[in-house]
C-alpha cells in the first residue's frame, strides 16, 4: 500500500509544533497545543461533545478488531466504576506470532531518522486530540474519573505528556550529528581522514504495562519515548482499563499504516480473566524496554527480575504535607481540601501524611492548636463537598474494591476527624462515591507508624502529630528516604523552616510545593514545565520527562570509514 502521508506532508504540518515544544522544555514556560475546555471541539475535524459520546457509545458491546497478527482469542469483560458493563471484546495475542511480526517493521522505523519519527508521534496524537471527547468518556468508564477531570487528564494533559516525551526523545537523538568528517595531524606524514556515520538504533520492544486509574496520563509517556526513538511498543493496559489505551492502539496503527510503515510497531496485549501475562511479557528476550505504574511489590519484582530490559517505574509512595505556619489560613485549607477531595485521592500525587506539630501552628488568623487545624481542615472538606452534584464532580467513583476497602479500614486506626460519607449518583447509581477520611494519629506512637508509613492508596488522609517542627522535618527526610514521595508540600512562614524542608527535598529527590493556597495543586503537575517525579527516591525510578527518561531507550551507533 502506498503512502498516504508523505513526509515532506508530516514535517509540513507538524514540525511547527515540534519546535514549540523543544522551546517549551527549553524554557519550561506555559504551552500547550492542546485545549482543555470542551467547546473548542468541534472544528477542524475534531469531535464535539455529543459527536463524542455518540462515538463512545458505538464502541460499547463490540468487537474492536485492530488487524493484529497473532490473534488466537477475544477478551473483555470491563465494568464501568459507574456501574455498566462496557462489553467490548480485544484481541487476544498469540505473542509467538505476535512479537517477531513486531519486529519486523523496526528496520525501516529506524531508517526513518528523528524527525520523521517524531512527526508520525504527533499526527497520531493529533488525531487523538480529536477524538479527546470520546477517549474522555473511555477514560471515565475505566478509571472511575469524573467527567472533567477524564476529560482533562485524560485528553489534552495526557496528549501534553505525549508531546513532551517525543520532544525530549528528539533533542537527545539529535545531540550527536548523523555524519562527521575527522582529521588528525600527523606531523611530516599525511593527516589521518575519516568519515563517521552517527545512527541511534532502538533497544528492541517497548512494554507498556497500563494502570487502572490514568490509563492515558501514565501509559502515553513510554509509549511515545519508545516509539519516538525507534522502538515498536506493545501496550498491555490494566485487565480493567483497556479501551482507552486499545482505541490509542488502533490511532497509532491507522497512521503508521498511511505513513507508509508496518502498523505492527504498536499493538496490543489484552490479557484473559486471571491470565497475568505482564511477567510473561516482561522476561520476554524480546521485550527491551518496560514501562511500568503501578504497585511496589511489581514495580521491585520488575526491576530485579526483567534483567533483559531497561525498567522504567512509578510505585507507590507516602506524600508528606509539613504544616508549620500560614499567612492565608483560610486559603492553605481550601487549596489541601481540594486536594485530598480531588478524584477521591486516587491519584499517585494526592497528599497522605498532614505532619503537624502538636503545639500548634501560627497563622494569619492567630495562633491554632493541632485539634483545631484538623478539625478547620475537615469543614473546609465538608463545606467543599457538601453540595452533592459538585462532590461527585469533584470526587469520581471509586476505581475497584480494594480502594473502598482501604477507605473502611482507615477510620479503626486512629481519631477520625472526618468521616466518609457515601454520595449516591443520581446519573449512575451503580457507582460508588465516598467522601475522603481524615485520621488523626500520634506520630510518637509506635502502633500509628505502621499506618502513616504506608501507602494508603485512596482517599484517606493522616493529620500526624509530632511534638516539634525540628521532629515534623526529620519524619518528612525519613519518609521520603524509606517510602518515596511523587510529592512534598509545605507551609511555612518560618525562612529557616522553608530551607530546612527545601534541603530536605534537594538531599532526597522529591518534588516539592511551597505555601499553595490559590488555583495551583501539589497534586497536579503541568507538562513541558514541572517533573513529574524524580528518579531519585523509592516512588519512582524514572521522572516524567527528561533527558534520562528518554535516552537509554536508542544507542548510537557508530560506522566509520577512511576518507
Amino acid at each position: 500500500m502506498a503512502a498516504e502521508l508523505t513526509a515532506h506532508e508530516l514535517i509540513a504540518k507538524h514540525r511547527p509544533t515540534l519546535d514549540q515544544a523543544l522551546e517549551a522544555i527549553r524554557t519550561r514556560a506555559y504551552w500547550s497545543p492542546h485545549p482543555e475546555h470542551p467547546k473548542a471541539y468541534g472544528e477542524n475535524g475534531s469531535l464535539d461533545a455529543a459527536a463524542g459520546k455518540a462515538a463512545f457509545d458505538a464502541l460499547l458491546g463490540t468487537r474492536l478488531d485492530l488487524g493484529q497478527p497473532g490473534t488466537d482469542d477475544w477478551v473483555g469483560g470491563e465494568v464501568s466504576p459507574y456501574g455498566i458493563e462496557l462489553g467490548v471484546e480485544y484481541p487476544h495475542a498469540d505473542l509467538d506470532v505476535l512479537l517477531p511480526a513486531m519486529r519486523a517493521g523496526q528496520k525501516a522505523w529506524r531508517d526513518a531518522g528523528a524527525e520523521i519519527r517524531a512527526v508520525v508521534c504527533l499526527e497520531i496524537l493529533k488525531r487523538i486530540s480529536d477524538r479527546t471527547h470520546e477517549f474522555a468518556h473511555a477514560v471515565m468508564h475505566t478509571s472511575g474519573q469524573a467527567f472533567m477531570m477524564a476529560f482533562q487528564a485524560g485528553g489534552p494533559h495526557a496528549q501534553d505528556r505525549g508531546l513532551e516525551a517525543v520532544a525530549y526523545a528528539y533533542v537527545e537523538q539529535v545531540r550527536t550529528p548523523d555524519t562527521a568528517e575527522w582529521t588528525k595531524p600527523q606531523g611530516k606524514r599525511d593527516p589521518l581522514a575519516m568519515t563517521k556515520q552517527f545512527t541511534p538504533v532502538p533497544r528492541g520492544i517497548g512494554l507498556v504495562i497500563g494502570c487502572n486509574t490514568f490509563p492515558t496520563w501514565n501509559g502515553y509517556p513510554g509509549l511515545f519515548a519508545s516509539l519516538a526513538t525507534g522502538n515498536a511498543v506493545l501496550v498491555k493496559p490494566h485487565p480493567r482499563a483497556v479501551l482507552p489505551l486499545a482505541l490509542t492502539v488502533q490511532v497509532a496503527r491507522q497512521v503508521l499504516t498511511e505513513a507508509g510503515f508496518d502498523p505492527n510497531l504498536v499493538a496490543l496485549a489484552v490479557e484473559r480473566p486471571g491470565e497475568g501475562i505482564a511477567k510473561t511479557l516482561a522476561t520476554r528476550p524480546e521485550i527491551r524496554i518496560i514501562d511500568y505504574t503501578g504497585s511496589t511489590e511489581f514495580g521491585d519484582w520488575l526491576e530485579a527480575n526483567a534483567r533483559q530490559a531497561q525498567v522504567y517505574t512509578e510505585k507507590a509512595g507516602v506524600n508528606t504535607v509539613l504544616v508549620q505556619s500560614t499567612a492565608d489560613y483560610k486559603g492553605m485549607l481550601s487549596n489541601l481540601a481540594f486536594s485530598l477531595s480531588l478524584y477521591s485521592g486516587q491519584m499517585c500525587t494526592t497528599p497522605q501524611n498532614l505532619v503537624i506539630p502538636r503545639d500548634g501552628i501560627r497563622t494569619d488568623q492567630g495562633p491554632k492548636t493541632f485539634d483545631e487545624v484538623t478539625a478547620d481542615l475537615a469543614k473546609a472538606v465538608d463545606g467543599l463537598l457538601g453540595d452533592d452534584a459538585r462532590a461527585n464532580a469533584l470526587l469520581g467513583a471509586i476505581v475497584n474494591p480494594d480502594v473502598k476497602a482501604r477507605l473502611e479500614a482507615a477510620a479503626g486506626l486512629g481519631e477520625v476527624a472526618l468521616a466518609s460519607r457515601e454520595i449516591t449518583n443520581p446519573e449512575f447509581p451503580g457507582a460508588v462515591v465516598r467522601t475522603p477520611v481524615i485520621v488523626k494519629l500520634d506520630g510518637a506512637k509506635p502502633d500509628a507508624e505502621a499506618a502513616y508509613m504506608s501507602e494508603c492508596f485512596g482517599p484517606v488522609s493522616f493529620a500526624v502529630a509530632v511534638d516539634s517542627v525540628n521532629d515534623a522535618v526529620e519524619l518528612l527526610r525519613r519518609t521520603i528516604r524509606e517510602k518515596g514521595a511523587m510529592t512534598v508540600g509545605a507551609y511555612t512562614t518560618d525562612e529557616d523552616v522553608e530551607q530546612a524542608v527545601q534541603e530536605v527535598c534537594l538531599e532526597e529527590a522529591a518534588q516539592l510545593s511551597l505555601n499553595l493556597t490559590g488555583g495551583v495543586y501539589v497534586n497536579q503537575t503541568a507538562a513541558f514545565s514541572d517533573f513529574h517525579g524524580s528518579g531519585g527516591n523509592p516512588a519512582a525510578n524514572a521522572a516524567l520527562c527528561d533527558g534520562a527518561f528518554v535516552a537509554n531507550r536508542f544507542r548510537v551507533v557508530e560506522v566509520r570509514r577512511e576518507a
